[in-house]
């Protein structure tokens, strides 16, 4: 593939991938977990139409073992930062802005292996496609820096949900997701770090 026709896929996959990630705050809540399988499983696409899974990898202990160290560390910064909004209320923001999201995915009427399900798909859309196809088309020039600059991207993105803590939140997850991929040497340590944070934050005890 040339490169021009490269960035053409690149360019309208992301295409794809935006609509669909908007489409997930214009819908009805009801219909928030089917929207994002629709919106992982565009990414789930686009990374495999360019090129991001190259078969089955074997695990990694180190890169595993990263993975389970960020997601440990990134639940103790937002154990803080929810102690924060809870005792000070910054910019007005309060725990309802964080119970808001979390009642998205945790909720009575989505069953267990559901929420499992939608948040497995949410760790491998957006590590193949943000990590594994964003980050890794600009590592090339920016190296570790082309982690902040996807989290702003996806931060970006996430304004349309007019909810400025998940915006911030955004930015802060891919930010350590993206410094776990570029370190750990590759989607499965960001993966496992997405994953494990996903399932204590929304499932096991979240810190709203």
């Amino acid at each position: 593939m040339t490169p021009l026709a490269s960035r053409r896929r690149l360019a309208l996959s992301f295409a794809i991938v935006l609509l669909s990630m908007v489409a997930l705050y214009l819908v009805p809540r009801g219909y928030f977990v089917a929207a994002t399988f629709v919106s992982t499983s565009c990414m789930l696409a686009g990374a495999f139409a360019l090129g991001s899974f190259r078969g089955r990898a074997r695990p990694r202990p180190r890169s595993v073992a990263l993975g389970l160290v960020t997601a440990v560390l990134l639940y103790g910064i937002f154990a803080g930062g929810a102690w924060v909004v809870s005792s000070l209320h910054p910019f007005g923001i309060t725990s309802a802005s964080e119970a808001s999201i979390y009642s998205l995915i945790s909720s009575p009427s989505n069953p267990l292996p559901l929420q499992v399900a939608v948040l497995l798909f949410d760790s491998a859309g957006f590590e193949s496609y943000f990590r594994g196809v964003l980050q890794g088309a600009l590592r090339p020039r920016l190296g570790a820096l082309a982690a902040p600059a996807v989290a702003l991207i996806d931060a970006s993105i996430h304004i349309a949900s007019f909810n400025m803590l998940w915006v911030g939140a955004t930015f802060v997850t891919d930010l350590l997701w993206g410094l776990t991929y570029h370190y750990g040497k590759g989607t499965q340590a960001s993966f496992t770090s997405h994953f494990v944070w996903d399932l204590a934050i929304f499932m096991l005890r979240p810190v709203s």
